[in-house]
């Protein structure tokens, strides 16, 4: 049985690894094949294995003063934002179940997206040597993850409404010759929790899975 679990509000992103943490131990405990956390984080940037410090454009001491934390985390990448207006999605997934493969897990994770913007008449693609997805130069998905025992964790971020301000203050994954997208840039009217439920139906398509479990929001309504 595979679980959704979307969070209403914003979500203090160190309970966000807390989620993930019970998630991980339920589905390394085979109540679940996986779980599936879809939120919106308060502001926050992550830095991941792959660094980030030098990358940060202001100081610490600047960003306390706004209310903005600072985390450092394990999975792969170097600094990104999460905050407002951004779907963060993470799959708690067994790849045992699936396939062993995090290069292939990878590419799922930006197919998803690909195919969320094309049913907006977007289109989406990869950018050689980057991960995320991208719309010409401009970045609107950022993926990183974690591998332990095959069970995934951490995953991807969605720009819907961001306020782009944050990402002024980084070098967004350490890249500073290409910028960032949010979808708001492309139509008007903007749906994040239609979107959340193009997500998932994408994140069962991609993966050959059916969510059987619902808790948060509760079910979702098909289109």
């Amino acid at each position: 049985m595979y679980k959704l679990m979307e969070c209403n509000g914003l979500t203090n992103y160190k309970d966000g690894l807390k989620m993930q943490q019970t998630a991980f131990e339920k589905v390394y405990n085979e109540q679940y094949k996986g779980i599936l956390i879809i939120l919106e984080h308060y502001p926050v940037y992550t830095i991941g294995t792959g660094g980030g410090w030098e990358n940060l454009l202001c100081s610490k001491e600047y960003l306390k003063e706004q209310g903005v934390d600072i985390v450092e985390i394990n999975r792969g990448g170097n600094i990104t934002f999460h905050g407002p207006g951004q779907v963060v999605a993470y799959p708690i997934f067994d790849l045992s179940k699936m396939k062993r493969d995090a290069h292939w897990y990878i590419e799922s994770l930006e197919q998803i997206v690909i195919n969320v913007l094309s049913e907006y008449g977007i289109e989406g693609a990869r950018k050689p040597e980057y991960k995320g997805v991208w719309i010409d130069d401009k970045k609107i998905s950022a993926v990183g993850v974690h591998l332990k025992r095959w069970i995934t964790s951490h995953g991807l971020s969605f720009n819907i409404n961001v306020d782009k301000k944050y990402f002024n203050q980084i070098n967004p994954c350490g890249i500073t010759e290409f910028g960032i997208a949010s979808l708001e840039d492309y139509m008007e009217d903007v749906d994040i929790a239609s979107i959340k439920q193009h997500l998932v139906k994408n994140f069962e398509k991609v993966f050959d899975i059916q969510f059987d479990a619902y808790i948060g929001q509760g079910e979702r309504t098909d289109e």
